[in-house]
């Protein structure tokens, strides 16, 4: 039971069904490649090895390179069939859904729901893609508002950019993957994959729905191996034209570093707020910023970390969350009840109790959870936290969630301002006025209104200011991040 799964392997770990594991190895041109050394992933409830992966060599990279530079250099196929692949794959992944959904369980934690609420969106994701694969164009330009150009026409066409390297994180294996490699199918490049080290299975099943729906292999590379080896390599690497990457503010200045004059899409930190508002319909405000706070066990870039509650409401509020935090048990993901799983490991957990440990010894006060099990972190209210804990300062990413109080609603947004992010935010009121100043004055790159700093629709733009970063994820704008526009003018 304790043995690595080998490749195509099925494993059955303390009560886990037994996995269909996907190909284990790296891709290149529809073929597998051996690599060099290895690691494991785990499943993240019971912690046990569930397979066992080689890491792609620096040679490998370049052959990657190579085969993807080939394939770019003949040209995609037409928007029309690119689309009908995206369908496909669509498709293709509804009729996979307990298999992909198994797989992203044990890598990731997701409970039940999660998961496959994570196949649902990916799903509308890649179906999104494949509409703007067939609307990839340009606009007119007004020449005749300049004197003497009225005999002027002139256009703007969108082309591929060339090889496009996707790095994803953990905990969005399957939805948040797709976000980076369909819109740039879609677009007609070329596109290298290194998925997180924790979550590799999932993206190459994915891959291996791509390739079944028709994607031509050499537009698609799959490479495994940690940030450190496979993704310095790929820095190096200057034939790639666009690196698009979701994980921590610290590697994204590196990568920006690297790719210099080259472009990027960076998703970056984030201490996500949520306020309420004294005359927020809490009906209605309550179990979303609920399931906000603890869904995937709050390793979400936009959880509710700070929770701003006017005064007024304060003891209401406080209560209201409380009891929805103590309905949500944590524990077996595998489990139809479990609102809760476990965190992507036990140093994850750890880590997250002892900031909320700090928190206390400074006279913070847990109202609900605190405490964890294993890699399980309950759902954890606090209260009377102060600016330099880290349970505030810093992104906790587990399902903790600090009250604090504020009497006008521009005193909120000043502290929700002051951290060096700006991802999202939230902010419940019926008030319209104040919510169009909210929007106005929170420097973030999406605010809700009568929604949690976690909302987001996959056709919407997504992306950060500050230290989150810069570029938009959302099909229709990612694609114009994975494109050059091109001007062509003719003078009659």
């Amino acid at each position: 039971m304790d043995q690595p799964a080998t490749q195509n392997s099925v494993l059955a770990v303390a009560g886990v069904p037994k996995l269909e594991l996907p190909g284990l190895k790296s891709l290149i041109n529809g073929r597998h490649i051996d690599g060099e050394g290895e690691f494991s992933v785990f499943e993240k409830f019971t912690q046990q090895s569930i397979a066992t992966l080689p890491e792609t060599t620096r040679s490998e990279v370049e052959q990657a390179i190579k085969a993807l530079s080939s394939a770019f250099a003949k040209g995609a196929p037409s928007p029309n069939e690119r689309a009908k692949v995206l369908r496909k794959a669509a498709s293709l992944l509804d009729r996979a859904r307990t298999r992909v959904a198994e797989v992203i369980i044990a890598e990731s934690g997701f409970t039940l729901t999660d998961a496959n609420l994570e196949i649902d969106r990916s799903i509308v994701t890649l179906n999104l893609c494949a509409e703007e694969a067939t609307r990839l164009v340009g606009e007119m330009v007004p020449f005749a508002a300049s004197p003497g150009q009225h005999d002027r026409i002139g256009f703007t066409l969108r082309i591929p950019i060339g090889i496009v390297c996707a790095i994803t994180p953990f905990n969005s294996p399957l939805n948040t993957v797709l976000h980076k490699v369909a819109p740039a199918l879609a677009a007609g490049n070329a596109v290298i994959l290194k998925p997180s080290n924790l979550t590799p299975l999932t993206a190459a099943l994915l891959c291996e729905i791509l390739l079944e729906a028709g994607l031509p292999p050499g537009l698609l590379a799959l490479l495994h191996g940690s940030g450190d080896m496979v993704g310095r390599y790929l820095l190096e690497e200057q034939a790639i034209a666009f690196y698009s990457f979701t994980g921590s503010t610290r590697v994204g200045k590196i990568i920006q570093q690297a790719a210099g004059l080259r472009r990027t899409q960076l998703e970056l930190g984030s201490i996500a707020s949520t306020i309420v508002c004294a005359d927020a319909d809490l009906d209605r405000a309550i179990p979303k910023i609920a399931n906000a706070a603890f869904r995937k066990a709050g390793q979400v870039c936009t959880s509710v970390q700070r929770l701003y509650i006017q005064r007024r409401i304060a003891d209401e509020i406080t209560d209201s969350i409380v009891r929805e935090a103590k309905k949500m048990p944590a524990g077996n993901p595998w489990k139809a009840e479990t609102r809760v799983g476990p965190m992507i490991s036990e140093a994850a957990a750890a880590r997250a109790e002892s900031w909320v440990a700090e928190a206390t010894q400074a006279q913070a006060r847990v109202l609900t959870g605190g405490g964890r099990s294993g890699s399980v972190m309950q759902p954890t209210v606090l209260t009377n936290v102060r600016p330099g804990l880290r349970v505030i300062d810093q992104e906790i990413f587990a399902p903790v969630v600090s009250l604090l109080i504020f009497d006008d609603v521009e005193e909120a947004i000043a502290q929700a301002n002051s951290t060096p992010y700006g991802l999202a935010a939230g902010i419940f009121t019926r008030d319209v006025n104040c919510a169009i100043r909210a929007s106005r004055a929170l420097r973030f790159g999406s605010v809700h209104i009568n929604e949690t700093s976690s909302s987001r629709g996959d056709a919407m733009p997504f992306g950060g200011v500050k230290d989150s970063g810069f570029g938009h994820e959302g099909p229709r704008y990612a694609i114009r991040e994975v494109t050059e526009e091109r001007l062509v003018t003719i003078n009659n």
